[in-house]
C-alpha cells in the first residue's frame, strides 16, 4: 500500500523546516516520480498544508475515484490513509449531505505519512450520503461519499 512512497516522513519534515525558515510562502517540487506541494498557513498561524501525487501522464490519484468505483456516484479515496471531514479538529466539515459540489470541490482530506491530501469530488452533484466516519482508516479506491 504505502511501502513505495517517494519521500520519508523525515524528508518531509526537513523540507517543511526549510520552507518555514525561508521567505517563500509555498514550494512546488516535481520529479519524474512524484510532485510535492507545500504552502504556509494563511494568517501567519505557522501551519503548513501539503499534498503529493505520483507523477505520470495521468496521475494515479486523479484516476482512482473513477477507475476504482463500480458506482459512478461514489467519491472514492485517491490513496490509503486516514480520512477527515474537516481541515482541522473543531472546524466545520468541508461538505455535508445536501451540499452541491463541482468536480474540483474539496470534500475531505486523506492523511498519508503526515501529508494532508485533498479529496476532490471528481464530478458535479449533490452530497447524498457520507459513508466513512471522520478519522477512519481507508483503502485506496474505498467509497467515502455518494452523490445524487
Amino acid at each position: 500500500m504505502t511501502d513505495d512512497l517517494p519521500l520519508t516522513h523525515e524528508d518531509i519534515a526537513e523540507i517543511a523546516a526549510i520552507l518555514e525558515k525561508s521567505g517563500y510562502g509555498e514550494l512546488d517540487i516535481s520529479t519524474r516520480r512524484f510532485r510535492l506541494r507545500m504552502a504556509k498557513g494563511e494568517g501567519g498561524d505557522g501551519g503548513l498544508t501539503q499534498e503529493w501525487q505520483w507523477a505520470g501522464t495521468a496521475s494515479e490519484a486523479a484516476m482512482a475515484p473513477i477507475a476504482a468505483a463500480a458506482d459512478l456516484d461514489a467519491i472514492c479515496s485517491p490513496l490509503p490513509g486516514t480520512f477527515y471531514h474537516a481541515p482541522q479538529p473543531g472546524a466545520p466539515p468541508f461538505v455535508k449531505p445536501g451540499d452541491a459540489v463541482g468536480p474540483e470541490t474539496v470534500v475531505g482530506i486523506v492523511e498519508t505519512m503526515k501529508l494532508m491530501n485533498p479529496v476532490h469530488a471528481g464530478h458535479s452533484g449533490t452530497i447524498a450520503e457520507i459513508i466513512v466516519a471522520d478519522g477512519t482508516l481507508v483503502a485506496k479506491g474505498e467509497a467515502l461519499m455518494r452523490l445524487t
